[in-house]
């Protein structure tokens, strides 16, 4: 799975924007992804360009049956992926959640390639990582912060910048209008991060929506913190 894959150019990719109709949108992604699942395959094939092999990566808040960890494990040298739910500290209950949201054949799927096993998985809030500084390539939070209080999602951003390593890229997905996109931007820039990319905040008449739970809309964006390796 390529996320620079698709009709948009690849000088595109590092942009700060909405997702669109015309972005990549995978039927499929380590498994067949369910309908209700509106924004995450456009997620998923952005953030997928990001994932480098032999990279250090965190996916952060990754949920229980949630594909896009197992990804990683695959492709990078060392996949990390937490979550404040408990489950995610036992394979045995990832697994199982597999089965009720894909069925068993995926948990079967998984279980042959082995990627649960190479995830090194913790409980963890993102407002409080259990990592070192420094330590990540890249780090990734898709659809987490508009679940996040005012605090947590500040103190998120902060634990972000602190455990990634000089010139590594936080690579972000959420929703809007929950997240206000100028109070993310001042956060993001308030927490030590610069835009790898254009900020462009203006909704295109084809932006991904979805009315599940109001209209919302999908943002994505890739931030870096700066420095030299």
């Amino acid at each position: 799975m390529n996320g620079r894959a698709g009709g948009r150019p690849a000088a595109d990719e590092a942009s700060s924007r909405f997702f669109t109709e015309r972005d990549p949108c995978p039927d499929e992604f380590v498994f067949p992804l369910p309908e209700p699942w509106r924004s995450r395959p456009y997620e998923y094939a952005w953030c997928a360009g990001f994932a480098e092999p032999g990279g250090v990566v965190l996916d952060a808040a990754c949920g229980i049956s949630h594909p896009f960890k197992f990804y990683l494990a695959d492709r990078c040298g060392e996949a990390h992926a937490c979550d404040w739910d408990p489950r995610i500290a036992s394979e045995t209950e990832v697994a199982l959640d597999v089965v009720r949201d894909f069925g068993k054949g995926a948990a079967e799927t998984l279980m042959r390639t082995a990627s649960l096993g190479r995830l090194k998985l913790a409980r963890a809030s993102v407002a409080a990582l259990p990592y070192p500084s420094d330590y990540f390539d890249a780090v990734f939070c898709i659809s987490v912060l508009e679940h996040l209080s005012p605090s947590d999602f500040e103190a998120a951003l902060r634990e972000f910048y602190r455990t990634l390593k000089p010139r590594g890229k936080l690579v972000l997905t959420f929703d809007y209008p929950t997240v206000d996109l100028g109070r993310f931007r001042a956060a993001a820039l308030g927490s030590g991060f610069a835009f790898a990319g254009a900020f462009d905040d203006a909704l295109p008449a084809d932006a991904v929506a979805s009315d599940s739970q109001g209209r919302l809309y999908c943002f994505r964006s890739l931030l870096l913190k700066p420095g030299e390796r």
